[in-house]
């Protein structure tokens, strides 16, 4: 069943209400993960460029920094994008 054609044509009941809550906790829940797994890639990748005995690494440096930066970015549009979804189911 595809959730994007879903037209509410019901007047939500309070278990409703109760699981557009849970799934908007869960929600900021995958974006406060986005967040931390992109630090943790930024971290890795600057701490690279700092240790200078492992200079030869600094391709994988510049993974982490861009894989980090996309993941970040990559993680509020999901955000954005379900906030918007779930939203649609309230109005």
């Amino acid at each position: 069943m595809d959730t994007n054609k879903f037209e509410n044509d019901k007047e939500l009941i309070l278990r409703d209400y109760l699981a557009l809550e849970r799934t908007r906790l869960a929600n900021e829940r995958t974006l406060f993960s986005y967040i931390r797994t992109s630090l943790y890639l930024l971290t890795a990748g600057i701490g690279i460029f700092q240790i200078e005995s492992i200079s030869r690494l600094d391709g994988l440096a510049w993974v982490c920094v861009v894989a980090g930066i996309l993941l970040f970015i990559l993680g509020f549009i999901r955000f954005w994008l379900m906030k918007k979804h779930l939203k649609s189911y309230r109005e």
